[in-house]
């Protein structure tokens, strides 16, 4: 009996045991299952979203800080291959497409149409991979970005608080101030009407103000504010101040009162073109020389050339002869930079264009070895690329020697500012007829009067490269070749 006893009771203990062992095993199966689902809903692109490839504002030029978005050409859920162009954007120097790197599905645009002051490195657009779902994209925070459209706002100032004026103050009676009491008003933010003028005809003296000042310091601040009474409008056409502190904004739409302004946005372009200016005129030593040259012969190669259909204009000659020119004299052909003068071997002429966005250099390259057909063509396509802002960043950038040219604008001549890092800039004025007396030829010593057509170049150099006695012989045989364009016409 106690035998069966033990017996039923290890059987008991060994049925227990076994029970227990099968439902351990099915938690611990239920829990690899359970933890398999949730893995799987978390790393789901329905909950967690899908990973995205951030476009970014890149660098497009080596003065660019930041670029304006001006319109994307492609929409949210096209599908992208690299090389297709994703948008335009607006750089310091001209309109550039950006390309897409990667193939995909550009997902989000982060940076609308018309934004600018973008900074580099900033997200502009989001991109997946082929095959994932861009709805689910995983949109990052973002900074504002500046619209194009949000005009400036001016603070508006709060109304002045009215004071009690002086007894015998009247507010019909204009204001006569001296310079010196006008001063201080403007300085201390004081109410000329709170001033007892005791000048002659009314007229408020330097110490009138300075009484005025000294009775005000002289008041105690007492814990509470002062009570004070209710604005009395000044009648139409009498100012209530000898001077305004600040000029009035102006309301678009509405005209302008006098001392108004409306504040005009800037383009990339222009801020830059103004940095750069102020950075040549205060850093660079500017110095200045000129000649005229005859351009007669220039005009009657340009006849000849006509006849035979080939179109080239006077720029084109400058062009040549300057090339020519540096070719002959390497030690103008430099740059400074921070560790001072370097020589260049390449002449690439940088020829200043006028665009509704700011003035751009594009550049001829290898200009030296290029005819004047070949450099008429490329100046006319590279003027055009700069005017409709599809230049790319290497057709403006690292020329040698700049040319600008206003003589079809009808000026005669004038001074450039020189286009860092380039030791160089010639101002080329237009051509005028003028009557001289001329050797007839190089035996007769006796002049003869005849019309010349005179053109005024002006170079502007800098002297810590170009000295005066380098920029004079540069300008002697620059003119030695304009005069002389069938040594200078032929590569």
């Amino acid at each position: 009996m106690a035998a069966c006893i033990r017996l039923g009771r290890g059987a008991l203990t060994l049925i227990t045991y076994n029970k227990l062992l099968s439902q351990s095993k099915l938690v611990t199966q239920s829990k690899y299952v359970l933890t398999s689902s949730f893995r799987c809903v978390f790393q789901s692109p329905s909950v967690c979203g899908v990973t995205p490839l951030n476009v970014q504002m890149p660098a497009l030029s080596p003065t660019m800080e930041e670029g304006n978005i001006v319109k994307w050409l492609k929409k949210e859920g096209d599908e992208v291959a690299a090389g297709d162009a994703l948008c335009e954007i607006e750089t310091d120097k001209a309109m550039v497409v950006l390309e897409s790197n990667d193939d995909g599905v550009l997902a989000k645009i982060l940076v609308q149409d018309g934004s600018q002051g973008v900074r580099l490195g900033t997200p502009i657009a989001l991109m997946v991979a082929e095959g994932e779902d861009w709805k689910q994209v995983e949109i990052p925070p973002l900074d504002p970005v500046r619209p194009a459209s949000a005009p400036p706002t001016a603070e508006v100032p709060a109304p002045p608080v009215a004071s009690t004026r002086p007894p015998g103050a009247s507010a019909l009676q204009p204001l006569r101030l001296s310079p010196a009491a006008r001063h201080i008003l403007d300085t201390h933010g004081l109410d000329p009407h709170l001033v007892k003028a005791t000048g002659p005809r009314g007229l408020t003296t330097k110490e009138d103000v300075l009484k005025l000042l000294n009775q005000r310091d002289k008041v105690p601040s007492g814990p509470s504010a002062p009570v004070t009474a209710a604005p009395t409008p000044s009648p139409p056409g009498v100012p209530t101040t000898g001077r305004p502190s600040y000029p009035p904004v102006s309301v678009p739409g509405k005209p302008g009162a006098p001392g108004t302004f409306t504040e005009i946005p800037a383009s990339n372009v222009r801020r830059v073109i103004a940095q750069r200016l102020t950075q040549s005129k205060s850093t660079i030593p500017h110095s200045y020389a000129s000649v005229e040259c005859d351009l007669g012969a220039v005009m009657k190669l340009r006849k000849q050339l006509a006849k035979e259909n080939i179109k080239v204009s006077v720029n084109d000659f400058i062009i040549k002869a300057v090339a020519v020119t540096l070719r002959e004299m390497p030690e103008v052909n430099v740059t400074w930079s921070a560790e001072g003068p370097q020589a260049l071997d390449s002449i690439h002429i940088s020829i200043a264009v006028a665009t509704q966005r700011g003035l751009i250099t594009p550049i001829i390259k290898d200009a030296a070895n290029k005819g004047l057909q070949e450099i008429a063509a490329t100046a006319k396509a590279l003027a055009q690329k700069a005017r409709d802002g599809k230049l790319l960043p290497e057709e403006y950038q690292g020329g040698s020697f700049s040319i600008s040219n206003l003589g079809m604008f009808g000026i005669s001549g004038f001074s450039a500012v020189i286009n860092p890092p380039q030791a160089c800039i010639l101002a080329v004025g237009g051509t005028r007829a003028e009557l001289r007396l001329t050797p007839q030829n190089q035996d007769s010593l006796t002049p003869v009067l005849c019309t010349q057509q005179l053109m005024t170049t002006t170079l502007s150099s800098d002297r810590r490269l170009v000295d005066d006695d380098l920029a004079s012989r540069f300008l002697e045989k620059f003119r030695a070749n304009l005069e002389r364009p069938q040594h200078t016409s032929l590569p």
